[in-house]
């Protein structure tokens, strides 16, 4: 969310200008993805907000993999409770793949708690965004060894 831009003159406006410009707060959220295998390959990192469905997922980024750990800037955040969701997509076809029964096929993860043979979910993975913002590590794993 951006701050309000305009005219702030006079003593009394200046004050309700200061008060508007904090309540129009924003947020960066830092996340570093650890875990990125060395194939070719975007790296792919969401914001989720109260699930871990696609759907809830709307604000995010990719970049192509280039190392085994990636920084990923997201600036101007509105404060609220989110999650972190993220895979790496080796076969380059834009998703994450899965078997027949929903594990993942390549490399993913999620902020919050890291437990293996669990099924994820926002309750476990979700944090609170307050501002200036956060930096979080996200570390990539298999469900299954590669194919």
């Amino acid at each position: 969310m951006r701050r309000r831009r305009g005219s702030c003159r006079g003593a009394v406006t200046a004050v309700a200008c200061v008060l508007v410009a904090g309540a129009a707060s924003a947020a960066g959220v830092d996340v570093t993805v650890e875990g990125i295998e060395p194939v070719p390959g975007s790296v792919y990192v969401a914001l989720c907000q109260g699930g871990l469905s696609e759907a809830e997922c709307r604000i995010g980024q990719d970049a192509p993999a280039r190392a085994a750990s990636q920084r990923f800037v997201f600036d101007d955040v509105a404060p609220g409770t989110y999650a972190v969701a993220a895979y790496q997509d080796v076969n380059g076809n834009g998703r994450l793949d899965r078997t027949g029964l929903g594990l993942p096929l390549e490399p993913y993860g999620f902020s919050g708690e890291a437990v293996r043979g669990v099924r994820p979910d926002f309750a476990r993975a979700h944090f609170a965004l307050r501002e200036p913002g956060i930096r979080l590590r996200v570390r990539l794993t298999r469900a299954l060894p590669p194919r």
